[in-house]
């Protein structure tokens, strides 16, 4: 292994051991690198770098999801949701605990933020799980992986980022975590089915009118109708782009709000407030990752690295276990998107070398980024989950370890079949 590898890879580690910020990490190692291996004008390309990195029509987007997601957690959609939802869910194998699956489903679905999709519906769910005598290890373990779906299933936040880096379209990333998304959600039911023993200790009655409740409940689903419905129709429908689409999902949320009088002065200040945080740290994160991925560039790392992997001749589904596991050791120390954003200049040549397309591949980083938010130490989702319940993150982790095994068994299930992520994506051409 050569001495700029080595000497790249001990500074990124070491500056990471240190607790230094993520984008102060990858920036440092980038300057780091090439001030000692290349005689180039550092500031220069850093300026030009972070401009080209941040200056993307699509991260246009980026904001407006954000928002929207952040509006969203202060209306009174959520309890809606779970009021529409648990009379169809009722009498199912598991009970109510699918409302956690479903309810992350169709969150995802107008959110685009795992951690957003988690914290929303566990709100509602978790507390209503407990009053009804239902499993806590069951209900912890199913929120985390479910909200997990609020990368897969479009419109993805992670995805504008990975469509952006990766020269992807974006819109045929949306429609290519689709059915992924809603096979996961799937598997993640029959998991509950399966998992479910503790039914005959709850306090919940047979309803003999459950019909009429679903049937009244129905109405509590018109926003979140209008809102899916208005996305929808103006990403595929043609009419806008994912930046416009995410312009017009805001003022439809605004509306929403405003019709069922959740709107006002704090919370509006307060979402503002949060996705100008969550932005911020993005677009800091964003720019430095691109600096370090020219870095890499001009320090030939990708194809030294690609030269020394494909000296293990190794088949495509071979690479893609290899890559598996590299990203669970590493998502054990690092943020999904931090994980994505160091990583791609190394993998996606990797990958598409392999015979992968870029947008399975999407979807593919998507998932295994997914298990970094369910992995500790860091696992986002389980310490909005602790922040939820008090319980300990060691707890959440036990309860959480089925559904990560049933995600990894997913990702070479969308390895041998490819199609599976792909089909959408080409019917638009």
């Amino acid at each position: 292994m050569s001495l700029p590898i080595i000497t790249t890879f001990a500074l990124l580690f070491s500056l990471l051991a240190s607790g230094a910020w993520v984008f102060l990490s990858l920036l440092g190692v980038g300057i780091g690198s090439l001030s000692i291996f290349k005689s180039i004008p550092v500031d220069r390309i850093l300026s030009q770098t972070v401009w080209n990195g941040l200056s993307s029509p699509e991260l246009v987007a980026l904001p407006l999801f954000i928002l929207m997601s952040e509006l969203l957690m202060r209306s009174r959609f959520i309890d809606g949701l779970f009021r529409a939802i648990e009379p169809w869910v009722r009498r199912l194998p598991g009970g109510l605990l699918h409302t956690n699956v479903v309810g992350c489903t169709f969150f995802a679905l107008i959110s685009g933020s795992s951690a957003a999709t988690t914290s929303a519906v566990g709100k509602i769910t978790l507390k209503e799980l407990d009053a009804r005598g239902y499993d806590s290890q069951l209900a912890m373990g199913t929120l985390a992986g479910a909200g997990t779906l609020g990368f897969l299933i479009p419109p993805s936040i992670i995805m504008i980022i990975y469509g952006v880096l990766s020269q992807t379209s974006v819109l045929k990333l949306f429609a290519a975590g689709i059915i992924p998304g809603l096979m996961l959600a799937l598997l993640l039911m029959v998991y509950i089915a399966f998992a479910d023993r503790k039914r005959h200790t709850r306090s919940e009655a047979i309803d003999e009118n459950i019909w009429k409740d679903r049937l009244v409940n129905l109405p509590a689903l018109t926003p979140f109708i209008i809102l899916m419905s208005g996305l929808l129709i103006a990403l595929y429908g043609g009419f806008a782009s994912p930046s416009e689409a995410a312009s017009i999902s805001v003022v439809i949320t605004l509306c929403i709000m405003l019709w069922e009088k959740s709107l006002n002065l704090k919370a509006l200040m307060a979402a503002l407030i949060g996705t100008a945080r969550t932005a911020s740290m993005l677009g800091l994160i964003i720019a430095s990752a691109s600096f370090l991925s020219t870095a890499m560039g001009f320090l030939g790392l990708p194809q030294a690295i690609s030269g020394l992997i494909s000296s293990f001749n190794l088949s495509p589904l071979e690479l893609v276990a290899l890559l598996v596991v590299v990203y669970i050791i590493l998502g054990c120390f690092l943020e999904g998107m931090s994980l994505i954003l160091m990583t791609l200049p190394l993998v996606l040549p990797l990958i598409t070398a392999a015979g992968y397309d870029k947008i399975w591949f999407g979807v593919f980083l998507i998932i295994v980024v997914e298990l970094a938010q369910i992995s500790p130490p860091v696992g986002m989702n389980l310490f909005v989950i602790q922040g939820l319940t008090g319980e300990k993150l060691g707890e959440i982790a036990k309860s959480v370890l089925p559904i990560f095994i049933i995600m990894v068994c997913f990702v070479f299930f969308l390895a041998v079949f490819p199609e599976v992520v792909t089909f959408l994506p080409s019917l638009m051409g």
